[in-house]
Parts: structure tokens; sequence; C-alpha cells
């Protein structure tokens, strides 16, 4: 169904082996140069670089309006210099959605995460809705039977859900975000809620940041569903997974068995890049990633 090329299987830490009609380009991009990058968006990392190329593939002109919810133009300077060395490499070959593909992959590969092998051939879209778009992403104020029917639309599972989620084991959200959660929400633990009120005040501070895993921000494991078994989901969506509900004992699994975590993780994130994808002659490959042809 999906005519992908053939897959990237080699983890791209340190040199990005992209298919073109050969593999002919090789990038240095280092460490320290990815994963601070990286882990500076205010949402999810890798989460929000799928999110991004997903609607890539599907939309154009308004994703970075679209995708502000999730602040992921932090590391978006990235994906533009891995764009300019490809292009002149093998120039409209490689499309900036492959591109986000492979790097939400190693974004996590270098902060200790699980490697998965990322289908190759998608190609840009020339359209977009920003309707669709919002009402399409997982919002951080839903509830577990929203989350649960949002995710289902797109063909995943309650455990991919779940799996999925853990991205935020990285990464920051804005006040406003959790505002109401830490304020006003009972199923959170008090000296928790007490400590993220002191950078997040009951109004203002909308742009204020705090860590979604207080534990291990800058390290891809399983702290984030330990958070969540103690009452520290810092997102109401995020605690929903952990609330006397359907993924109560897939989170407390996870929470202890970062190898069943990582497993899933992987599978879930593979499933995801496989979401309609635009392959064969539909959309375009772009040569300025923020912008159409």
């Amino acid at each position: 169904m999906h005519n992908f090329l053939p897959p990237s299987t080699q983890p791209v830490a340190l040199d990005y082996n992209l298919w073109c009609e050969m593999p002919c380009v090789k990038l240095s991009i280092r460490r320290h140069e990815l994963v601070p990058r990286f882990s500076a968006c205010s949402s999810t990392t890798a989460l929000a670089a799928m999110h991004h190329f997903y609607w890539m593939t599907r939309a154009a002109s308004q994703e970075k309006r679209m995708l502000s919810r999730i602040k992921f133009s932090k590391g978006f300077e990235v994906i533009d210099t891995i764009k300019t060395r490809v292009e002149a490499a093998c120039n409209a070959t490689v499309s900036c959605a492959d591109i986000l593909a492979i790097a939400a992959r190693d974004g996590v590969v270098l902060l200790g995460g699980p490697s998965w092998t990322v289908p190759l051939g998608r190609r840009d879209a020339r359209t977009a809705s920003q309707s669709a778009a919002n009402n399409e992403l997982p919002s951080p104020f839903a509830d577990l039977a929203t989350l649960t029917s949002k995710f289902a639309a797109k063909g995943l599972n309650g455990r991919d859900m779940t799996a999925l989620s853990g991205g935020h084991t990285i990464g920051l959200a804005r006040c406003t975000t959790f505002q109401t959660r830490i304020y006003n929400e009972t199923n959170i633990d008090p000296n928790f809620a007490t400590t993220r009120r002191a950078t997040c005040p009951a109004s203002g501070g909308d742009d204020n940041l705090a860590p979604l895993d207080s534990r291990t921000s800058n390290r891809f494991d399983n702290s984030y569903y330990r958070e969540l078994v103690g009452r520290r989901g810092l997102l109401h969506s995020d605690q929903e997974l952990f609330n006397g509900g359907s993924q109560d004992a897939l989170v407390r699994t996870y929470s202890n068995n970062v190898a069943a975590f990582a497993l899933d993780f992987a599978a879930a994130m593979v499933k995801m890049s496989k979401i309609t994808p635009l392959t064969g002659t539909d959309g375009e490959i772009r040569r300025n990633c923020r912008v159409v042809n």
C-alpha cells in the first residue's frame, strides 16, 4: 500500500545516510548540535517531530502556525541545515517529511532511547488545513475518551497511544498548558503541584516552561510513567493515562519495564509514520522545508 523506498536502518547519530537514487548523502550533524535543539521543544520532542512530518506530508503553508501549540520551531533550524546539505548532494530527491522522520528517530537514539527502521519515500504536501490540524492533534486538556478517539481515528490503538505519550519523557511545556491542573485538580501529588506553582502563577506567566518529566527531562527513559503512577503527570492529558481507566495497567507495566516501553514506542512510531503518506507522484519534494515550491 505504501510504495516506500528501501528503509533507513542505521541510526543517524552522526551521519545522515538518506536514500536518494543511491545512498549518496552523508551529513555531519554532531550530537551537540542535534540534542539541545530537540530537547528545547516546549512539548514533546520526537513526538513533536512526528506530528510535524505527518502534517508536512498532508499540509503546507500553515504548518508553522498549526504547530505553534507544540512549539516545534525551536528545533526546526536543524531540519533546515540537513535539507540544505541534502539538496546540495542530490537535489529534489529527499523530502522534508523523510528528513523529519529520520531526525525524530535519531533525536530519540541520541538521548538514550530505542532505534527503529524508518520507511522512506514520502513526499511533501502542497496544501494545508489549520482547522484540521487543530482538531485532529490531541489537546493537553483532553480526557482519556477523547485521546483514545483521536488516536483511533488515525488507526492507533490504546497501546500505541500510551507508548507514544512516553515521548513526554523529554522536553518542556508552557505554563498555560498545565496551569489548571496544578491549581484545580485533585489527582495530583501536592508537593509536585507546589513545585510547579513556583514558576507558573495562577494567572499570567503563560510562556513559563516546566519539564514534562521532572526527573530525567533530557534522557529518553521510562521515568514519565513512574511520574504518572506517582500522580506527577504535568498535563491533564498525561495523568488521564493513569487515573483509574483502561491504560492504568499498561502505564504501570512501562513504569517497571523500560524494555517493554522501548519496544512498544518504536513499533508505534513506525505505525504512526505510515499514516496516509504521500508517495509516487502525489505532492512534491520541497526545496525549502518551510514553504511549498
